[in-house]
């Protein structure tokens, strides 16, 4: 499980105060450990440069009902920072949208601060679509702050 540490490593550069939720950066609030039951390595995609590992995409189904079975949530995409501004999320992102067309998913959704505009741009490049606002849904650093929901039909 070489991708382990790197993932941890990425995972760990990416939280950060500007990410929006200082509350992940507290001591003992994230165990180091990337993959766990709930987080198994099958549901991510793993972007490489120069043969080392530099970014995640972790995808899951919103719900388990089976209902909302042709459906994807993006729940959680990083890249390291050095790493940054050479495709790498942009690569993930589409080839996530490519995997799960092949497995007959025909929605894939996410969810972004409002204030994370360089995230809502790619997306936006990447054809996602806002679909809603969820209104003051965090407070983060004494401001609120909104929670856009944003989707591709695959």
């Amino acid at each position: 499980m070489t991708d382990q540490a790197a993932l941890t490593e990425v995972d760990a550069l990416a939280w950060s105060a500007e990410s929006g939720f200082p509350s992940t950066l507290v001591p003992g609030a994230r165990d180091g450990t990337f993959f766990t039951p709930d987080n198994p390595p099958e549901i991510h995609l793993v972007a490489e440069l120069g043969g080392s590992v530099v970014g995640y995409i972790r995808l899951k189904p919103p719900t388990r009902l089976p209902e909302n079975a042709h459906v994807m949530q993006v729940q959680g995409i990083a890249v390291h920072p050095d790493a940054r501004r050479h495709g790498a999320a942009g690569r993930l992102l589409d080839a996530a949208a490519k995997q799960l067309r092949d497995r007959g998913i025909r929605k894939l959704t996410l969810r972004v601060l409002s204030t994370n505009e360089t995230a809502i741009r790619l997306y936006e490049r990447h054809g996602f679509a806002r679909e809603g606002t969820q209104f003051e849904e965090f407070l983060i650093n004494g401001r609120y702050v909104d929670d856009i929901l944003m989707a591709k039909r695959l």
